[in-house]
């Protein structure tokens, strides 16, 4: 496996555990639990947003890995 497509399969799974844990966040009972899954979610979130910018800067750099 390619590194482009082992950080585009991280990625993927990052933006499943987001729904995830955003779907867990609004099922939660109690405003503190909650707020622990939001917290979580925004930090998920900071994550792929980073990878997703390593992964235009792959396309970028390296071609081949462009839309695999």
């Amino acid at each position: 496996m390619t590194i482009g497509k082992q950080v585009k399969g991280t990625l993927a799974t990052l933006k499943g555990m987001e729904a995830t844990i955003a779907a867990i966040a609004l099922q939660g009972d109690g405003i503190e639990k909650r707020s622990r899954f939001h917290e979580a979610n925004l930090k998920v979130k900071a994550v792929i947003h980073e990878i997703e910018k390593r992964v235009a800067e792959l396309e970028r750099e390296e071609p081949q890995y462009k839309g695999n």
